[in-house]
């Protein structure tokens, strides 16, 4: 209680030597904003059907692991030891698997976080730049985020400049539009010499798009084929093993044959002897 009293008393008195300094605050919302803009919208959605369909992969890994488990579980009691520890590495290498797939995904580096970055910043960028231009016009000495984790008490609606922050972007967008337009044009004017620059560039820049998602889909083909390769080897070992067993039962019925065989000549010769 007394930590409020003291913050309240702290914050009245930081209010009224702002209030001296003659200093001028004003405050936006970033959710706001950026629910207001279009492209962050149609980024946010792209973003979110990526990431859906990732947990929708990593869930089905996740629930064929569980289910070899409870396979395992119900058959431990009729399996040798050999095929249960056989069994429990084939489920440790498909959680491995799984765990390298979702950092892969999800992971500091991961398609996530680049993808985030592709899409988003540069939306989130704007913003901040047009917050700075509207702050060094108006000269605001500070502008705080009203969805950030800054306790605000209270705010005047009249110190919002959300809206003026989403009028800016719309007014910036629409310049860049323009000034995309003209561009096009002026290089279609500067003939058949530039516009052959433009393929090469465009040409370069896809070829760099396929190489990194041929990158990306390389690292998940051999993780593949390490997983691949680790069950293909369990498996020649499983037929190994079966076929020593096999062999095995063989020999002791051949010998438990001749050995009866050995019986009953015996049996025979007693017989005879009698």
């Amino acid at each position: 209680m007394k930590k409020n009293i003291l913050s309240i008393v702290l914050l009245f008195i930081a209010s009224i030597s702002i209030a001296q300094k003659n200093q001028r605050i004003a405050y936006i919302d970033m959710e706001y904003i950026l629910q207001n803009i279009p492209e962050y919208l149609e980024a946010q959605n792209s973003l979110d059907a990526k990431v859906e369909k990732w947990k929708t992969r990593l869930d089905k890994e996740a629930r064929a692991i569980e289910v070899l488990k409870t396979d395992l579980a119900n058959e431990k009691a009729i399996l040798t030891k050999d095929l249960i520890e056989e069994r429990e590495e084939d489920i440790k290498i498909k959680h491995e698997s799984l765990r390298r797939l979702e950092s892969l995904y999800f992971g500091p580096k991961g398609d996530m976080y680049n993808l985030r970055r592709q899409l988003i910043k540069p939306i989130q960028d704007q913003v901040y730049n047009s917050v700075q231009t509207i702050a060094s016009r108006k000269k605001y000495d500070f502008v705080f985020d009203k969805s950030s984790e800054l306790v605000m008490l209270y705010s005047n609606k009249k110190h919002d400049i959300s809206d003026l922050v989403v009028k800016m972007i719309n007014i910036d967008q629409r310049k860049q539009e323009k000034r995309d337009k003209i561009a096009a044009k002026k290089e279609l004017l500067k003939g058949e010499g530039l516009s052959e620059v433009q393929k090469q560039r465009a040409a370069k820049k896809e070829e760099l798009k396929k190489k990194k998602q041929a990158d990306r889909l390389a690292r998940i083909k051999l993780i593949e084929e390490k997983r691949q390769a680790k069950l293909k080897a369990r498996d020649e070992k499983r037929r190994l093993l079966l076929e020593k067993k096999k062999a095995l039962r063989k020999a002791k019925e051949e010998a438990k044959k001749q050995e009866e065989e050995k019986q009953n000549k015996e049996s025979q010769q007693t017989d005879e002897n009698k």
